[in-house]
């Protein structure tokens, strides 16, 4: 399957400018663990509770006062809308990373996937196959 089918569209983002506050207000609204960060459109980081926590709470930096661009994280992984999930769940893994962005073919943003909309594919994924060799078996009794 296509990583755009689970992923979050739109993604929730932020300027580079926002404060870290707002940036959590976002993620807030989205239900979401992460939010991409955007200057002049272009994708420039990623923001996430990892982040709050390590890099505004544990320094003791003002939420309200604190830039996102200050405190996101800026080395990412990316993938673009045609690859395929496992593309995503064996990119994600290597990378410790639990958001991806995912990009259209001429680099613009597309959406935000997270490892638990991947998981949580992948688990009704295994659900319907285990379903299918359960009536394969049940159909192969006597007559059958």
């Amino acid at each position: 399957m296509k990583v755009i089918k689970i992923a979050q569209v739109p993604s929730p983002s932020v300027s580079a400018d926002a404060s870290v506050l707002d940036a959590v207000r976002t993620i807030q609204r989205a239900k979401s663990g992460a939010c991409v960060v955007l200057d002049n459109n272009k994708l420039v980081g990623i923001f996430s509770e990892r982040d709050l926590m390590l890099r505004v709470v544990a320094e003791g930096l003002d939420p309200d006062k604190t830039a996102v661009r200050e405190v996101m994280t800026t080395s990412l992984g990316t993938l673009t809308t045609e690859a395929e999930t496992s593309e995503a769940l064996e990119l994600m893994v290597s990378l410790h990373i639990r958001h991806l962005p995912i990009l259209e073919k001429d680099g613009s943003l597309a959406g935000l996937l997270s490892v638990r909309s991947l998981l949580r594919d992948h688990a009704e994924d295994l659900g319907d196959q285990l379903n299918s060799l359960e009536a394969y078996h049940a159909a192969d009794g006597p007559g059958g």
